[in-house]
């Protein structure tokens, strides 16, 4: 399955755009693509091991909080697509 990563969060997976993982849930699809870097890890997830509120994930064009969240099934071949939502001003 594919990952598509923002530009914010790019450094934590050498620049690219998009990766491919394992994974046949939205939480084993993140935790491969998180694993062994607690920082990335901790940018996504809140203590409690759930999505942070500024980041969403989507499967095509639907947010995965509304397709049963982080165990949503991932169909073979799928893509998500991760945003974060930035603050400034």
């Amino acid at each position: 399955m594919t990952i598509r990563v923002p530009t914010p969060l790019r450094g934590f997976v050498g620049g690219r755009d998009q990766v491919t993982v394992p994974g046949a849930t939205v939480r084993e699809a993140l935790a491969a693509l998180t694993a062994g870097q607690d920082a990335f890890h901790d940018r996504l997830f809140t203590a409690e091991g759930d999505l942070r509120r500024f980041v969403n994930v989507y499967l095509g064009r639907d947010d995965v909080r509304r397709l049963g969240g982080l165990e949503a099934a991932l169909p073979a071949g799928a893509t998500l697509t991760l945003m974060v939502a930035l603050a400034g001003g």
